[in-house]
C-alpha cells in the first residue's frame, strides 16, 4: 500500500455517492478524530450540497480538487469498477468500496489486481462482522465457552418484504435486482460465518421467491459445511419477522451451539450464554442503544480501516481475502439451480 506521510495523522476522505445507506457513513466518518471529510460526489447536485461538504457531480473533478487520501465507494456495483480505476489513477493511498463488490467475481478480480498493482489499499465495507454481537460471539468461541462447536444457525426475518410496496419507502431498487436475498443480505452472513468459523468445505442451498412484485428471491436458506461434522445455518425470510423493537438491528436472531453450551442472539442485540444442561442464562453482552446503523457497525469498520492505514494494524476484509466471499456467493446460486451440494468454489 502507498504509505502516508512522515508525521501525518489524519487522513483527507471524499466519498462517492449520497444515498440512502451513505447517510451512515457521512456520519461515523464526522466521528473520526483522524480523519477529515473533504468532499462528497452524486450526480444529484441537490444530493452532494445536503452534505454540507464541498460537493460534486464527477468524481474526476472531485479527486483533483480534494485530494483525498482515501475514497470512500457508496455506490451501488456497476460504478465499482470505474470509480475504483478512477482513483487508483487520482492519486488515492486507500479506496473502501460497499458490497456487493463489482457486477461479478471476473470484474472484482481485476480491481483487486489493479489496486495492488498500484499500491493502492482496497478494503471492502462489508461491516456485519464489526456488528457488536459478532465479536462477542467470537470472544466466547476463542475462549472455548461452548466445548466443541456444532452448529451455528442464523434466522432472518427483517419484516419488510410484504406486498407490493416492500422495499419501496428506503431502498426501491431492491424490487428490480435480480438477486436479492442472497446478493444483496445473505453475502453479510456468508462473510460472519467466514470470520467466525472460518472457509466451508461445502455449501448446499435452497431459495425462492415468494412476494410476486420483485424480481428476486426473498427466502430460502443455505448451509455450510466444515470439518468434524460442524454446520453453518442461514435460514432467510423478508417476509417475517422477529421479536425486536427495530428489526433492523440485528435483522434476524441466532444460535450458536456447542457441547458444553448454547449462545443466543436477540433481537436487540443482546448475547446470552447457557451453559449445557443449565437454565439459567449469563449475559455477556447487554442491548443498549446503539448509535447509527447495527451496533455502530459502519463506524466500527471505518475506525478498522483508519487504525489499520496510520498504525499499520493488520486489516480484515481486504479485496484480496473479500473475492471468497464472491465465489462462494456464486457457489450458492449454483447450488440452488442444480439442486445439489457444491463442494468446489469458483477460483478467488
Amino acid at each position: 500500500m502507498k504509505t502516508m506521510k512522515e508525521g501525518s495523522s489524519v487522513m483527507r476522505v471524499a466519498c462517492l455517492g449520497v444515498g440512502y445507506f451513505a447517510q451512515f457513513h457521512y456520519e461515523a466518518w464526522r466521528r473520526v478524530e483522524r480523519a477529515h471529510l473533504v468532499g462528497a460526489c452524486d450526480r444529484d447536485r441537490n444530493k452532494a450540497d445536503a452534505t454540507g461538504l464541498a460537493a460534486f457531480i464527477e468524481l474526476g473533478t472531485m479527486l483533483e480538487t480534494a485530494k483525498p487520501d482515501l475514497l470512500d465507494i457508496v455506490t451501488p456495483p456497476p460504478t465499482h469498477f470505474d470509480a475504483i480505476e478512477r482513483a487508483i489513477a487520482g492519486g488515492v493511498k486507500a479506496i473502501i468500496c460497499q458490497k456487493p463488490f463489482c457486477t461479478s467475481l471476473e470484474e472484482a478480480t481485476k480491481a483487486t489486481d489493479l489496486a495492488e498493482a498500484a499500491g493502492v489499499t482496497l478494503v471492502i465495507h462489508e461491516n456485519f462482522r464489526f456488528q457488536p454481537w459478532y465479536r462477542s460471539i467470537r470472544q466466547a468461541l476463542d475462549s472455548n465457552l461452548l466445548g466443541d462447536l456444532l452448529q451455528f444457525t442464523f434466522r432472518l426475518r427483517a419484516g419488510d418484504g410484504q406486498g407490493p410496496r416492500a422495499y419501496l419507502d428506503r431502498q426501491p431498487y431492491f424490487q428490480q435486482m435480480p438477486r436479492l436475498l442472497i446478493h444483496e443480505t445473505g453475502v453479510h452472513w456468508i462473510d460472519t460465518f467466514r470470520y467466525l468459523l472460518g472457509e466451508p468445505e461445502a455449501v448446499y442451498a435452497d431459495l425462492r421467491r415468494l412476494n410476486p412484485a420483485i424480481k428476486g428471491e426473498d427466502a430460502g436458506y443455505f448451509i455450510f459445511d466444515y470439518a468434524g461434522g460442524v454446520r453453518a445455518l442461514f435460514d432467510g425470510n423478508r417476509l417475517l419477522d422477529h421479536a425486536a423493537e427495530n428489526c433492523r438491528t440485528t435483522l434476524g436472531e441466532a444460535l450458536v451451539e456447542g457441547t458444553q453450551g448454547t449462545l443466543t442472539l436477540s433481537g436487540d442485540g443482546t448475547v446470552r450464554l447457557r451453559a449445557f444442561g443449565e437454565q439459567k442464562e449469563k449475559v455477556l453482552l447487554a442491548a443498549r442503544q446503539w448509535q447509527g446503523f447495527g451496533g455502530d457497525c459502519v463506524g466500527n469498520l471505518i475506525n478498522h480501516v483508519i487504525d489499520g492505514l496510520l498504525d499499520g494494524k493488520p486489516l480484515e476484509n481486504r479485496a484480496r481475502d473479500y473475492l471468497k466471499v464472491i465465489a462462494i456467493e456464486q457457489a450458492i446460486y449454483d447450488s440452488d439451480r442444480l439442486g445439489q451440494k457444491i463442494r468446489e468454489f469458483a477460483s478467488a
